[in-house]
């Protein structure tokens, strides 16, 4: 892979997250695909932090396989097991019509703001 391929691979999905009042806020910017899969759970879950409910900001988000469907359910079990809750905040068009097409947002609550995530 040059540094060119590289660069870009690793400019497909950026993340960040934040806590507030005790809920871990994941800003997601890019595409989540099978490449980007450690990218997202590391937002969502980081390994040596304890698990919190969490907030998916995916405002930012142009694209979303399987691969991140698969993501996000694993994370919302987990988030469930430790007695929390999985929460998407304002998805994209695209990414609202595909986690409607799979079924997610009847499993996984999905609101239209962060704001409105963290108040439900």
């Amino acid at each position: 892979m040059t540094s060119k391929d590289e660069a870009d691979r690793t400019a497909r999905l950026s993340a960040s997250h934040r806590v507030v009042d005790g809920v871990r806020i994941a800003t997601l910017h890019g595409e989540i695909d099978h490449e980007e899969g450690d990218v997202l759970r590391g937002a969502l879950l980081p390994e040596s932090e304890p698990v919190l409910p969490v907030v998916a900001d995916m405002s930012g988000v142009t694209f979303l396989d399987s691969s991140g469907i698969n993501v996000l359910i694993a994370i919302h079990q987990r988030v469930s097991d430790a007695r929390g809750r999985l929460r998407i905040a304002a998805p994209t068009d695209g990414v609202r019509r595909v986690l409607a097409l799979v079924g997610i947002d009847a499993v996984i609550p999905c609101h239209s703001t962060v704001e409105d995530a963290l108040n439900a």
